[in-house]
């Protein structure tokens, strides 16, 4: 039995737990994805209403949690849009399509609050089969110009974007305090920090740009 609702208070340390353990040593050895879980329902570009688990079976084994965005095109114009992470699924349980439900849940229920793209950052090999494109196919670009490859847009409306140059501003909550993540970390069960071949993928992803 597959539910997806909305997070509650008794949740929210299950959810950082199953994230923890489902970023510990994936990009960097360690982890800081759960303090950001942590931190981001107190902001005040967090967004309630997107904040889903999954739950199997009555156990929470999945969540994902958006915040607002805004584009800025050369006008100066603003356009008000989401980003959404950590998308997590308990170690045990991912490769089996829970993560992808959860994404499409949130993508209906970001529709009928009016958002109508979401720009993100991750490995293309995850998202593209969600719908998520390249930002240079839409011309969203960093404040510097630049066209990250990691940064991917998805039209959840039909033309939501026109062709005109718009610079990314994500919430200064995804700017995790590094030292505070590592402080956070040091008072939860010890988990060995490992070396392993994603850190470089994702080095190699994270400075990489379009031409």
């Amino acid at each position: 039995m597959i539910r997806i609702r909305r997070e509650e208070e008794k949740d929210c340390r299950t959810v950082e737990e199953i994230t923890r353990r489902a970023f510990y040593n994936r990009y960097v050895p360690g982890c800081c994805e759960h303090y950001l879980v942590r931190v981001m329902r107190g902001h005040e570009d967090f967004i309630p209403e997107l904040d889903l688990v999954l739950e199997l079976d009555g156990r929470v084994v999945g969540n994902i949690m958006y915040t607002r965005a805004r584009l800025v095109d050369e006008a100066g114009t603003e356009k008000s849009i989401l980003t959404f992470g950590p998308v997590s699924v308990a170690p045990e349980y991912q490769r089996m399509g829970y993560g992808k439900q959860l994404m499409e849940r949130s993508f209906q229920q970001a529709v009928s609050l009016g958002y109508d793209v979401i720009v993100i950052f991750g490995s293309p090999a995850n998202y593209v089969s969600r719908g998520f494109q390249s930002c240079k196919k839409f011309n969203v670009c960093l404040e510097d110009g630049k066209f990250p490859a990691a940064m991917m847009v998805k039209e959840l409306l039909p033309r939501a974007l026109d062709g005109r140059k718009w610079f990314y501003h994500g919430s200064p909550v995804m700017d995790v305090d590094e030292e505070a993540a590592r402080r956070y970390d040091a008072t939860l069960e010890k988990l060995p920090k490992e070396h392993r071949p994603s850190q470089e993928e994702f080095y190699i992803m994270s400075r990489s740009f379009l031409a």
